[in-house]
């Protein structure tokens, strides 16, 4: 018996690994060397003939197997199989290995196959896979079309998931690009508030001067007021010191006292009538002016006449005189062009927004914060009347070219007409649904025009209180209006620093003039209707070409807002004053 070696590494085709992997499994027991020379020793016996003639003495293997087989030999000779062949069985492993010994005429090596085979099998040494069948290509291609398929629904699903994300994608983008611009805009309002940061802190550190003075006041105020109480008690002393000895005289002699008379109470007038439409001629209509040379104005005089912001502008009808209102409580009174003082009054409880003249020149009209509007008359050096009806902020007051009536805006919504002869309220205007900002009349007219915080412009009949026309188009707030002295157009002014003009008898727009991105405050027309000046939050002033809209002329010299703009009667100059506590002439 020969030692044990350990097979080559098998190699070949999976049947074939496959049996050389069975084969080294199998234990060897004996080996027996089979010579030729055995076969003379063993007795053979002869075996009588059955009949069986051979048609072929030289049968080849393939008719062999052909008679195992059970097929004509006329079937092995021509190679045609006359049965016909409907479903080919799968062989399984060792059949496949024993036609393939057969095929190719190794007999001695089937032989040793099937011995081991058989011998493996009964002991139970080989494994399902050793005995399972041998996949045909037919099965082979159902099995790659089953995967095809497979895939293919896997394809289709990945395809659906795809769609789906690409469908996200578009919409994270969309967010993202709506995000990006909503980013861009915070960092322009952001930017927009850091600047009015500044201007404000600018604001507040102009207060420091004021707030000092006060502060003085103040301290004056309080001693004067120790020193008065002071008084009061000596004269409280002396006075009862005096009563007693009247009361002792009184005792002694009483004399007989005559009654004093009554004074008769002061009446009110009779309300005042509005004069008809009919007859009243404007004498602008007809007149024709040069247009200022507003693009060769430049700044002639600066005046520090307030300790608080300047609000409102007036001229006098007749004489060279401005009055000034201011955030102070106070109004004044300057000769023009030297800008000397003439005449102050204060009476107001709070800051002070708009001031007119008289018609006659005699008296002055403001409006305040303390919700009440003054009429003061310069001849007697004193406040006429006071009018408060208004239940909130007073913004503007306007006078009737009559002189009999004034009207008056409020931070109510509302816009009420002032009776000067009789002393009360005439007529309400309510319409505007958010604070009426500017009022004014139309010249030489029963209408009134206001501008409102809800973004639109309105005209009144003072005599009905009925709202004529309205006029749309305003983005934001509406702060100012002015008419022109023709009385046909109007020009509106908002905080998106947008200026409208309207056309009063076609009621319609007829152009919109962008000034700047800050709020514009005020505007006024000059006699020939031709030149609009503009002053807006960053301390400019801007003059117009009102039939081109064109800019023509910028005015800076102002540290702040300015608040109200307007030309002089004879319109050879420009009035402006600014929260800068100051007033400008333009020239």
């Amino acid at each position: 018996r020969e030692p044990r070696r350990d097979p080559p590494t098998p190699q070949g085709s999976p049947p074939q690994r496959a049996l050389w992997t069975m084969a080294d499994e199998v234990d060897v027991i004996e080996e027996v060397e089979v010579s030729d020379s055995e076969d003379e020793e063993f007795p053979y016996e002869n075996v009588a003939d059955m009949g069986f003639e051979d048609e072929d003495e030289d049968e080849d293997l393939a008719s062999a197997l052909a008679s195992i087989q059970g097929k004509p030999r006329e079937a092995v000779k021509t190679g045609v199989d006359p049965r016909a062949v409907t479903q080919v069985r799968p062989a399984v492993v060792d059949d496949f290995i024993r036609n393939f010994l057969i095929k190719v005429g190794m007999q001695r090596t089937l032989d040793v196959f099937n011995g081991e085979w058989y011998e493996l099998k009964a002991k139970g040494r080989l494994g399902e896979e050793y005995t399972s069948a041998v996949p045909d290509i037919y099965m082979r291609n159902e099995e790659l079309d089953e995967q095809v398929s497979q895939l293919r629904q896997q394809l289709e699903k990945m395809r659906e998931i795809t769609a789906k994300a690409k469908g996200t994608w578009d919409k994270f983008r969309k967010e993202r690009d709506f995000h990006r611009m909503h980013h861009k805009r915070v960092v322009q309002e952001k930017n927009k508030l850091v600047t009015d940061l500044k201007r404000l802190r600018k604001h507040t550190v102009s207060y420091d001067p004021t707030i000092k003075e006060l502060q003085r006041k103040y301290e004056v105020a309080m001693k004067e007021k120790m020193l008065m109480r002071l008084e009061r008690d000596r004269m409280k002393a002396r006075v009862a010191t005096l009563e007693a000895a009247v009361k002792q005289l009184q005792e002694e002699e009483k004399p007989e006292v005559e009654p004093e008379p009554q004074k008769p109470r002061r009446k009110k007038g009779k309300d005042s009538k509005l004069p008809p439409d009919e007859g009243v001629v404007n004498p602008f209509a007809d007149l024709e002016f040069d247009a200022p040379p507003v693009e060769r104005f430049q700044l002639r005089k600066t005046f520090r006449g307030h300790l608080n912001s300047v609000s409102g502008l007036a001229f006098h009808p007749r004489k060279p005189i401005l009055a000034t209102v201011s955030d102070d409580q106070t109004w004044k009174l300057w000769s023009v062009p030297d800008c000397e003082l003439i005449m102050s009054g204060e009476g107001h409880r709070d800051w002070m927004s708009g001031v007119d003249f008289h018609p006659h020149g005699t008296h002055l009209v403001t409006s305040s914060g303390d919700k009440t509007v003054k009429v003061w008359d310069f001849a007697a050096a004193s406040c006429a009347a006071t009018f408060a009806d208004h239940t909130q902020a007073v913004w503007g007051v306007a006078c009737h070219y009559s002189g009999d009536f004034v009207a008056s805006c409020s931070m109510d919504h509302t816009t009420r007409l002032w009776d000067l002869n009789s002393g009360r309220c005439r007529q309400t205007f309510r319409g505007h649904v958010d604070s009426v900002n500017s009022v004014c009349w139309q010249p030489y007219t029963n209408n009134v025009c206001t501008g409102s915080g809800d973004k639109t412009v309105s005209l009144w009949d003072a005599r009905s209180g009925l709202c004529v026309q309205t006029f749309y188009g305003h983005l934001n707030a509406c702060s100012n209006i002015c008419v022109n002295k023709r009385g046909d157009t109007i020009a509106s002014c908002d905080a998106d620093g947008v200026v409208k003009l309207w056309d009063v008898r076609m009621v319609a727009e007829i152009g919109t003039i962008e000034v700047c991105q800050h709020p514009v405050n005020m505007v006024s027309f000059d006699r020939s209707s031709t030149r609009l000046v503009a002053a807006s939050d960053d301390g400019m002033l801007r003059c117009y070409n009102v039939p081109e809209k064109s800019l023509i002329g910028e005015l800076r010299g102002h540290e702040d807002a300015v608040q109200t703009v307007l030309f002089d009667p004879s319109d050879t100059r420009i009035v402006s004053a600014s929260s800068d506590c100051t007033f400008r002439l333009w020239g």
